[in-house]
């Protein structure tokens, strides 16, 4: 069992995700903004982070990528976002820019996002 946070401003996506998750013996928890995300990170300590890129600020989730590896987070970083769909922008690996292992389009398909976290937390795990 794996612990996994998932950080997005859209509590509907959180709660089908941490369901999802659940489901398949993760312990999920959940922050809804940037500054709640990165306190998560070091109290819960997960194993996977779930991340959306727009919350309060249009680039909150890549400033909190970005802030994290500074400060050496190695955890494994799922970024879920749909603002390729908003600004027509393909995104991929930039380890400085976006500093993600995956990067994958809301919405998702419990299946899908079920066999990204397995393969992420075995690459990394």
């Amino acid at each position: 069992m794996a612990k996994i946070l998932i950080v997005d401003d859209d509590h509907d996506l959180v709660e089908t995700c941490k369901l999802v998750l659940e489901r398949n013996g993760h312990a999920v928890s959940a922050a809804y903004s940037r500054p709640e995300g990165m306190k998560a990170m070091k109290a819960a300590a997960p194993d996977l982070l779930i991340l959306d890129v727009m919350m309060d600020n249009p680039d909150d989730g890549f400033v909190m990528a970005q802030d994290l590896r500074r400060q050496g987070f190695k955890t494994p970083i799922l970024m879920l976002t749909s603002i390729s769909k908003v600004t027509g922008l393909e995104f991929g690996g930039d380890n400085d820019l976006l500093p993600v292992n995956a990067f994958m389009e809301k919405p998702i398909k419990p299946s899908v996002l079920v066999a990204k976290v397995a393969e992420l937390l075995n690459v990394e795990g």
